[in-house]
């Protein structure tokens, strides 16, 4: 026997399979992000992946067999931190589209957003299945007795 909120439960799933298949998709394109960076007279150049591993490190000149090794190192760290930096913001602009008005990705990212905020207040759902959570039954008044269900 089916209830009057079966219709409605099955328009929630769907609605929650379509949500995961995007998700799903959102996934994939932020496992796909790099950032690429290539240090002045193109010594060096590093690309990282989307939470900042470097992926690969190429030298395209001899540039660096000419730099002493604390300037080597320094150009090091600059061209990674530099190609993070383009890593966070490729992977911002991804996310972006999908999170709440007024999270900024980029905050996200870095730990300083509010999360709270992610969350809405009261999760969606249709008004007769509100009604059933708030109420206990539908259509229930205030000061109505139970209803008792006849088969």
């Amino acid at each position: 026997m089916s209830t009057p909120f079966d219709e409605q439960i099955e328009e929630l799933r769907a609605v929650y399979q379509a949500q995961l298949a995007q998700v799903g998709e959102l996934q994939r394109r932020m496992r796909e992000v790099t950032g690429t960076a290539t240090a002045k007279a193109q010594a060096m150049k590093v690309t990282v992946g989307p939470q900042g591993e470097v992926l690969s490190v190429e030298f395209p000149t001899g540039a660096y067999r000419n730099m002493a090794p604390k300037e080597l190192a320094d150009l090091v760290v600059s061209t990674v931190h530099e190609a993070r930096g383009k890593a966070s913001a490729a992977l911002a602009e991804v996310m972006a589209p999908h999170l709440p008005d007024g999270i900024d990705a980029a905050q996200l990212l870095r730990g300083t957003a509010d999360v709270a905020q992610l969350m809405p207040p009261e999760p969606a759902m249709p008004d007769g299945v509100r009604e059933y959570v708030d109420q206990g039954r539908v259509g229930r008044r205030i000061g109505e007795g139970p209803r008792i269900a006849r088969n």
